[in-house]
């Protein structure tokens, strides 16, 4: 077990779309608990710290690449020019930049870790709450949902749509850093074993309300904080 480990990130992927400096800022307020190195003129940087911290990292810079490319999807035949731009949250809503070219239509799309989504739509339903202006839709491909937001009004609800999305990046942000999975497999494929880990799990639930239970048809996905998830398998096991 490895107390600390280093990795050299290549942030020079997002130098067309970011000013790297700011991204830099915002990485290391999301991840106090590494240690970011001088950024070199190549957009190399190292980063030092627990393994589970640099795997929270690289999970949150997949999300963003991801999104940025499901921006593209999307307006790739409206402009095929576009400037690096500073990060989200130093613009208002009212600003109007290439980033937020949805905004303008009254479109956003926000790409989650799929087991993060489902916590968010089980614990905290009010994150997806709009009134009838906005409409929320999801695409699941695997372990990535994309979440739309558009508005179903004129384009005056822009601002409100650029809200709703923001209001569900920083609820996932924060749950991608307390929240831990684990995966109960069946030994055994038989209808009455997948039955009889469902009632075990079922009865301990409410031991445990706070951790979220996904039956599949190998396995069981127990997501929820690190120290719940670990007791929580623990007794299914005994």
């Amino acid at each position: 077990v490895f107390s600390s480990v280093t990795s050299v990130l290549n942030m020079s992927v997002f130098k067309d779309r970011f000013v790297l400096e700011d991204l830099i800022q915002e990485l290391k307020k999301k991840s106090t608990a590494l240690s970011f190195g001088p950024l070199q003129s190549n957009g190399h940087i190292s980063v030092q710290g627990s393994f589970p911290a640099i795997q929270l990292l690289r999970d949150f810079l997949l999300l963003k690449a991801k999104s940025l490319s499901e921006e593209d999807k999307r307006g790739e035949n409206k402009s095929h020019q576009r400037p690096k731009r500073r990060l989200q949250q130093h613009r208002r809503p009212t600003e109007t930049s290439n980033f937020n070219h949805y905004a303008v239509g009254g479109k956003q799309a926000v790409v989650l870790d799929t087991d993060i989504y489902h916590y968010m739509k089980c614990f905290f339903p009010r994150t997806f709450l709009v009134n009838d202006d906005v409409v929320i839709s999801d695409v699941t491909d695997g372990d990535v949902t994309t979440v739309h937001i558009e508005s179903a009004g004129s384009r005056s609800d822009a601002g409100q749509v650029l809200r709703v999305k923001e209001q569900i990046e920083n609820q996932s942000v924060k749950l991608h850093n307390v929240l831990r999975k684990e995966r109960i497999c069946f030994e055994e494929h038989s209808r009455d074993e997948k039955r009889r880990y469902q009632r075990v799990c079922e009865s301990l639930k409410t031991h445990y309300p706070c951790v979220l239970i996904i039956p599949y048809g190998t396995h069981i996905d127990v997501i929820g904080n690190s120290s719940e998830v670990f007791e929580f398998t623990k007794e299914v096991s005994n």
